[in-house]
């Protein structure tokens, strides 16, 4: 598993690189964006990219709009800034997640872990106890039974089990589930995760609410 960290400050790339290693990855670094575009060009093989947006030379947005030309690779933007434009602005190109500098080493790989899972289709099934997803079928059973969701349910729901014990933001899941061209708000992820919640009957208490965040997916291991 080949992983490209691209930032200008060599401290965060060490600390991103240490985990990476810890996690068995193979790690390609990069300074700026012209370098992470030579990188792509010479390890087109690379499975995944740490892409930071503020560098000198070349900014993560430009970088990121050359390397889709070459590859389309699966990428968490890095950004000191936490401005909803950029944010609006990476999702709207295509990346996978946006993180805030400071941020958790630990958080940052388990989001890569869950990206790249997600993009190898390493799952054909979801099962805890009774509740089994059919990921390839798009069906979802209770002791057997199948029960009925919507196609937004069922986005929603499969979502939140790929990035497993990770919160997510609502501005994430909309990005993710709905598109960023989707005319709405807070609300329709709120109205969703009720239905959802109750279709999910005994399971429902999976989906847990992160106050003033979002929500995560989380149960203990058996």
């Amino acid at each position: 598993m080949k992983v490209l960290i691209v930032d200008d400050e060599q401290l965060i790339r060490d600390v991103i690189k240490e985990y990476a290693i810890h996690e068995k990855y193979e790690v390609l670094e990069a300074e700026n964006g012209m370098d992470a575009i030579s990188m792509i060009q010479k390890h087109p093989d690379t499975d995944m990219m740490i892409l930071d947006i503020m560098m000198p030379k070349l900014d993560g947005f430009s970088a990121y709009k050359e390397i889709k030309k070459i590859k389309n690779i699966p990428t968490i933007m890095l950004s000191a800034r936490g401005e909803e434009y950029d944010k609006l602005m990476g999702f709207d190109l295509g990346i996978d997640d946006y993180v805030t500098k400071p941020f958790s080493p630990k958080e940052l790989l388990a989001r890569t872990k869950a990206i790249i899972k997600r993009y190898r289709n390493e799952e054909e099934n979801f099962i805890y106890q009774d509740l089994k997803v059919d990921l390839k079928g798009r069906e979802v059973f209770l002791k057997n039974e199948n029960i009925s969701l919507t196609p937004k349910e069922y986005e929603l729901l499969v979502y939140l089990i790929q990035n497993k014990n990770i919160a997510l933001s609502r501005e994430q899941l909309l990005s993710k589930v709905w598109g960023y061209d989707f005319f709405g708000d807070d609300r329709t992820i709120d109205t969703h995760i009720k239905m959802l919640r109750s279709s999910l009957r005994e399971y429902r208490d999976l989906i847990i609410t992160v106050r003033g965040m979002g929500y995560k997916f989380a149960f203990k291991e058996e």
